[in-house]
């Protein structure tokens, strides 16, 4: 059964004449008669009464409801998908890592505010994994996320670099370890930790450390917003490895302050980074809200982060 057929089957019911219908659809006579033809061998039963007027059938009347429900349901999808392709969508949804929620992001979100009044912008914060998940399912149309290679080879997916940032350690102001002017991965694993709860991509960059260095450590805390970060860590000897950004947001705190990590052989020499990138689907890049969203972020995102960078390098 095609969609043509139930067309010209509604069509010789609301004329009750072949050629009318032809003329209607646009076909010619025998194109409408073969395609009553394939429709009723397809159903087993006769759907008209051939004479000077095409009368239903039992069947006929029995298809009628059905066959106006699905070319309905038809012409609904295809309104709806012409004014996605016309920018005309309703809600527009994102998930980004909370660091990046907290800055960065706000930029993006007020420019896109401006130039789409219409569009319901729906922002959550989660952790890198979780919101690579949730885009993949359809729940979001964009994830700001740090970048996971295992998660993000797929052919469907479009991957835009934003910025890379360094990791530092996080620490109360009064820490043992305060004065020292660049930790060793021996050194902070002495002390309790707190990380990022699972989903999050910086408790998957910790955990590789830590076993790279063939060191044992242990994790007290787990937790998934920077204020709760900032108030666990002012209050004694736990430490917290966090990227720069988030770091420099807990820092407001006059209570805790943060130490470089030193480069490691392991890392060929250089500062420990992360990258954050922008991910979501072919297909919704062909939707201009979408579209727009990914080019303010590419356009206001990585300057931010250029700019912070050249102020810390300067400290």
């Amino acid at each position: 059964m095609r969609l043509e057929q139930l067309q010209a089957f509604l069509s010789v019911a609301r004329t009750g004449n072949f050629q009318q219908a032809a003329h209607e659809c646009g076909v010619t006579q025998s194109t409408i008669s073969r395609q009553i033809q394939g429709l009723e061998a397809d159903l087993g039963m006769a759907l008209f009464h051939r004479s000077s007027i095409a009368k239903l059938t039992v069947g006929g009347a029995a298809l009628l409801p059905h066959a106006r429900r699905i070319c309905q349901e038809w012409q609904t999808a295809q309104q709806e998908i012409s004014e996605l392709l016309a920018g005309k969508q309703q809600e527009l949804c994102v998930a980004a890592i909370p660091s990046l929620c907290s800055y960065g992001l706000p930029l993006v979100l007020q420019r896109f505010c401006w130039s789409h009044p219409d569009v319901q912008l729906r922002v959550t914060a989660l952790g890198s994994d979780r919101a690579l998940k949730v885009l993949k399912d359809g729940l979001v149309d964009l994830a700001l996320v740090m970048q996971n290679r295992f998660l993000t080879t797929s052919a469907e997916l479009v991957v835009d670099p934003l910025f890379e940032e360094t990791i530092a350690v996080l620490m109360a102001a009064d820490h043992p370890l305060c004065q020292e002017q660049g930790l060793s991965w021996e050194a902070i694993s002495h002390y309790p930790q707190v990380l990022f709860k699972d989903g999050y991509g910086m408790q998957r960059l910790v955990h590789e450390q830590f076993s790279k260095h063939n060191l044992h450590y242990r994790v007290v805390l787990e937790l998934n917003t920077l204020d709760a970060f900032r108030g666990v860590i002012r209050q004694g000897e736990f430490l917290a490895i966090l990227p720069e950004s988030a770091i420099r947001l807990a820092c407001e705190d006059p209570g805790v302050i943060s130490c470089p990590l030193q480069p490691s052989v392991h890392d060929g020499g250089k500062p420990l980074t992360r990258n954050v990138v922008l991910v979501t689907t072919k297909d919704r890049l062909q939707i201009p809200p979408i579209e727009k969203f990914r080019t303010l972020a590419l356009e206001c995102i990585p300057p931010q982060f250029a700019r912070q960078a050249t102020i810390a390098s300067g400290r």
